[in-house]
């Protein structure tokens, strides 16, 4: 199987997963299902990124972005997959 274009890591730790992640894993999904890239976009968890003061915390391939909240899931993916 092809690696794909580019890896989601969501911060599955209790400060990310309580301030935001829970929804934001949930969010994503839905966008990668939504416009197909299932191929070409991988979503994966992790425990703890080490960043939990200014998360929630994602990743975009080795891009940290931090303070990501539910309201700014969908354009933040548009702008860095280039969607929409």
């Amino acid at each position: 199987m092809d690696k794909p274009d580019v890896t989601i890591t969501v911060c599955m730790g209790s400060s990310c997963f309580s301030r935001g992640n829970n929804l934001n894993v949930e969010i994503i999904k839905r966008f990668v299902d939504e416009y197909k890239l299932s191929a070409s976009v991988e979503v994966v968890g992790c425990l703890c990124d080490g960043h939990c003061k200014d998360g929630p915390n994602i990743r975009i391939n080795d891009e940290l972005i931090q303070g990501v909240l539910p309201a700014m899931v969908r354009d933040l993916l548009e702008h860095k997959l280039q969607r929409g």
